[in-house]
């Protein structure tokens, strides 16, 4: 890499520069996990987990059988073969689910499906293909349906194989014991964490619920996808895009249709979302156009506190309510330099404010909404950002890199290789180039040239 001279951010008007981890702190300081409820099991997939939840009953309950076979005493088949085959009395069927169960006694076997209880006087279970079924013939190559062939439950049956004790059969607590610990607090529930608690006999779990967060795009130039376009007008992607980053960060996610470029509009358009939102996120009207209607709406809904120290935002785009601020801030970042924070309505619910452009909302909701979204459900630090790596840029040509800017840049990351290559330009415009990258390349602030061969961060976005 070659660097230039550190440069001072602050434009000499006074204006400032935040950096992006002066952001990103900013953001995290004001948004705390959601208070814990408590939910049915299905409800609170994806949700995280605030107590410890231990076994009351082992896993299995009881010992069971592993297979559709014979339960039988083991002495009572040693030796046996196929020329030779153990002839036992069969006195019943034992069903998963079944209630009184048969006693095996010497010369004796009862029929058994997977999952059902170890009748008394059983000692291991031998598989149906190691008998004749019960039919006279040879190997079976499975059970006739109870309903079908009800007599033979009885009968006899011939086994062609020895078993040793506890052969198929699920002993008592070979999953779980009671007492032991099942789930730890800050467990993330997907589908197996679900069904070990449906297994325990857990109906509910006290978990943080998932963050609900509306995503709304500003923009009169803006139509929705199957609608006819007309002069000047583009298709709403960055919508449809948050949105989709918000359910895969773990939230539920509420599209609002393009607003127009009316204050007023926007203004209603938000205070009506905020009865469902945990978060809001809105993209476009940020910057320093003379339609930017972002900016002109929130002066009248909102409320905030900024957790940096005083003084980072003096000189910023900021509006006073109630002796709160509203920034709107500029970042030494390449693409997302303008953008919003705050927090609005009675509930005080955050909201950011992001670029218009697809790439720069884009690149800006996964450095700093996700992220908040990632604290709302309450997981550690360390599963709030995107996980990064080290690789070696893989290019024909260097990157070239603002001063004083940190950029991000589309990638295609090889993990076997452990190289990355830049995916299409710079633009903040270029979405097709953003479907075909996996991450984002990380040029410091103090980086203008990145030759092939040099060794980057690389934030992995899959």
């Amino acid at each position: 890499m070659s660097s230039s001279a550190p440069q001072d951010p602050r434009p000499a008007d006074g204006h400032r520069l935040w950096s992006v981890d002066e952001h990103l702190a900013d953001v995290l300081g004001a948004v705390r996990p959601l208070e814990p409820i408590e939910l049915q099991l299905l409800d609170a997939q994806g949700c995280v987990l605030v107590e410890d939840v231990t076994v009351p009953v082992a896993l299995p309950p009881f010992d069971n059988s592993s297979m559709d076979g014979y339960a039988v005493r083991t002495a009572d088949v040693h030796g046996a073969s196929e020329e030779f085959p153990a002839v036992l009395t069969v006195v019943g069927d034992v069903a998963a689910g079944s209630g009184e169960l048969p006693t095996v006694g010497p010369g004796e076997a009862a029929r058994i499906m997977t999952g059902a209880p170890l009748p008394p006087g059983a000692e291991a279970v031998v598989p149906v293909e190691w008998t004749d079924g019960g039919t006279g013939g040879g190997a079976a190559a499975g059970m006739t349906p109870a309903s079908a062939a009800p007599e033979q439950a009885g009968g006899e049956v011939r086994v062609h194989r020895a078993a040793e004790a506890r052969a198929h059969v699920r002993a008592r607590g070979s999953d779980v014991q009671a007492g032991d610990l099942a789930l730890a607090a800050g467990t993330v529930l997907g589908p197996p964490q679900i069904a070990l608690l449906a297994a325990i006999g857990r109906g509910t779990v006290r978990v943080r619920p998932r963050p609900r967060v509306v995503v709304l795009s500003t923009g009169s130039e803006l139509v929705q996808p199957g609608e006819p376009l007309t002069a000047g007008t583009i298709y709403d992607s960055n919508s449809f895009a948050l949105a989709a980053a918000a359910r895969d960060a773990g939230a539920i996610a509420y599209r609002v249709g393009a607003v127009a470029d009316d204050a007023d509009t926007l203004r209603s358009t938000i205070e009506d979302q905020l009865i469902r939102a945990d978060l809001l996120v809105t993209t476009g009207g940020v910057s320093v156009g003379a339609y930017d209607v972002v900016k002109e709406a929130l002066s009248s809904v909102g409320s905030v506190g900024s957790s940096a120290a005083p003084g980072p935002g003096d000189g910023d785009a900021d509006v006073e309510v109630d002796a709160t601020r509203i920034d709107f801030r500029k970042l030494a970042m390449q693409p997302g330099k303008p953008q919003g924070f705050g927090t609005i309505g009675p509930d005080h619910t955050p909201l950011l404010a992001l670029p218009g452009n697809p790439v720069s909302s884009y690149v800006s909701f996964e450095l700093f909404v996700r992220p908040a979204i990632r604290t709302l459900m309450g997981l550690p630090e360390s599963e709030v950002r995107r996980p990064s790596v080290r690789a070696v840029l893989k290019a024909d040509k260097a990157l070239g890199s603002p001063a004083g800017r940190r950029q991000f840049l589309r990638g295609k990351y090889d993990a076997e290789s452990g190289t990355v290559s830049p995916v299409g330009g710079s633009g903040s415009h270029l979405i097709a180039a953003l479907a075909h990258a996996d991450s984002l390349m990380v040029v410091p602030e103090d980086v203008t040239s990145v030759e092939p061969g040099t060794e980057l961060e690389v934030v992995l976005l899959g």
